[in-house]
């Protein structure tokens, strides 16, 4: 990515985005904020994507996107001889530096986009001013900005060309040109090292397909069931990985990103949620569970999945096909609304 640009600008009617990102769990930050970035681009906006750590854009994203240019942000801050444009996101928070707030030539419509969550606090805060107190950016305005499930939140990343991409997806040409069969059970695994893994890759008859990283780590040396098989993946981009998620019988996925993924995938998943260390996330899990109105045994080993329960055990293909009506179900209500870059876009109009 030479000087980090990554294409041109768009219409200059458009205004200018410059949307800044820290990595702090390997893919699901960037994965999220470059997701944005190319939607909005591929609108017509002008984004600037600044993030201190872009490698795994040289496979996520390898062809960049048109209208996103990427700048390393780095510290001490480097403007690169940029003047801070019209509207500026916070992704999951993360400060923006000083120097950057200090050189604007106009007030911002200024955003901070945050963690996806079903929990009920969403809603109330979703949109809600927060008056910045200090600093060089005192007197100025952020809005909180919350991505969700329901309407009265921010909604979900869906890429306007989503519904045809996967409705001219092939399944069995897919398998095919992956050397798998058919009717082949196949399952992702995409995960950090959950407790449950062992039980579950020893009692599952299946073709496990394993990314690379932290879940090969975790799952190379694990017994496999009777029949069952693994691969391990190369880094995919970001549409390879949405193919793989079509392709499978049942998706293990962790984070925010891969969870929207496979949503959309509308086939079985278990949700690998990012563990924190007060156990907050024990109520963010069970929230989306509710959201999905899922079965005892989907949240059962959700549950297990996650170290909220002991013990796990494989609930047997007969099962995990009964999902697959539930998450097609939450896929139907979440294509009913407005997806996060329209009513981001919206929303900024209405403060800009």
């Amino acid at each position: 990515m030479a000087s980090g640009i990554i294409a041109a600008m768009a219409k200059p009617s458009h205004p200018v985005w410059d949307l800044f990102c820290r990595v702090i769990d390997n893919f699901g930050d960037v994965g999220v904020c470059w997701r944005l970035a190319a939607q909005l681009g591929a609108r017509g906006h002008s984004v600037r994507l600044w993030i201190d750590d872009p490698t795994a854009l040289a496979w996520m994203a390898p062809q960049g996107a048109p209208g996103v240019q990427v700048l390393r942000w780095s510290e001490p801050f480097d403007p690169h001889g940029l003047t801070p444009g019209d509207v500026w996101i916070e992704g999951f928070g993360c400060e923006l530096p000083e120097p950057f707030v200090a050189a604007r030539t106009r007030d911002p419509v200024w955003l901070n986009l945050e963690y996806l969550s079903a929990e009920a606090f969403v809603r109330r805060q979703h949109g809600l001013p927060s008056p910045v107190m200090h600093g060089p950016g005192r007197g100025l305005t952020k809005w909180f900005f919350h991505p969700g499930f329901t309407d009265g939140t921010g909604g979900l990343l869906r890429e306007d060309d989503l519904a045809a991409r996967q409705a001219a997806f092939e399944r069995d040409r897919w398998r095919a040109g992956h050397g798998l069969k058919p009717d082949e059970r196949l399952s992702v695994l995409f995960c950090y090292e959950p407790a449950a893994l062992p039980a579950v890759m020893a009692e599952a008859p299946t073709h496990w397909l394993v990314t690379p990283g932290r879940a090969a780590a975790a799952s190379h040396h694990l017994p496999l069931a009777t029949g069952a098989s693994r691969q391990t993946l190369p880094y995919l981009d970001q549409p390879g990985f949405d193919e793989l998620l079509w392709a499978a019988d049942l998706n293990f996925v962790r984070g925010e990103d891969s969870l929207v993924r496979a949503l959309w995938a509308g086939q079985p998943f278990i949700w690998h949620i990012y563990p924190q260390h007060d156990d907050a996330h024990h109520a963010k899990l069970d929230a989306f569970l509710d959201w999905l109105d899922a079965p005892v045994s989907l949240r059962t080993l959700h549950r297990q999945w996650n170290g909220i329960e002991p013990g796990a055990a494989w609930p047997g293909w007969t099962t995990v096909d009964s999902w697959r009506p539930v998450v097609q179900a939450a896929r139907a209500r979440l294509l009913a609304q407005a997806d996060l870059a329209t009513q981001l876009a919206g929303f900024v109009a209405t403060k800009g």
